[in-house]
């Protein structure tokens, strides 16, 4: 019977885990994207994904794997739209101070980074971006996830070391 009220296959289990998540992962979305519609479709994506990954996903982590496929659905979007944003754009217009060198420099500094973001493991990612993109403390962080404070500080420290390896100080 206990195993069966965390079988997220269940679909109970899998109604309250979408009645008790869903707001907090809309809003969480919302305040990224600023429009109620996006946030409502990566929410609907998000719980699709569970669904559908039903057999593998953890019900005691839940939580945090609803926020990460959120935050990824949502930067699968944002680099979506960069793409497309360039296409159409094809090259700048505008003009700047900038040399092109170093506006290629920029450039391959922010792919570099953002796939260096990419490439961190998953719990060091999401703290990550909660505390640098979301300006989340750490204790709020903690809380979200909940994991204690010093847990959130070794992933952040993880984060910041592959960072510097990879790409030096930032």
């Amino acid at each position: 019977m206990g195993n069966e009220l965390k079988n997220v296959c269940n679909e109970v289990v899998f109604e309250s885990v979408f009645n008790n998540h869903a707001k907090d992962i809309k809003r969480f979305i919302f305040s990224k994207t600023r429009d109620t519609d996006l946030a409502e479709d990566i929410v609907q994506d998000t719980f699709v994904k569970i669904w559908e990954d039903c057999e593998k996903v953890v019900y005691d982590t839940i939580k945090s794997y609803l926020y990460t496929i959120a935050n990824n659905l949502f930067l699968n979007i944002v680099k979506h739209n960069k793409v497309v944003d360039n296409h159409q754009q094809g090259y700048k217009k505008d003009s700047t101070n900038e040399s092109p060198e170093f506006l290629l420099l920029e450039e391959e500094f922010l792919i570099k980074l953002e796939k260096t973001i990419e490439n961190l493991p998953e719990t060091q990612r999401e703290v990550f971006l909660l505390n640098r993109i979301e300006k989340m403390k750490y204790k709020d962080i903690a809380e979200k996830l909940g994991i204690s404070v010093k847990a959130v500080e070794k992933r952040m420290h993880g984060a910041l070391l592959v960072l510097r390896e990879k790409i030096g100080d930032v």
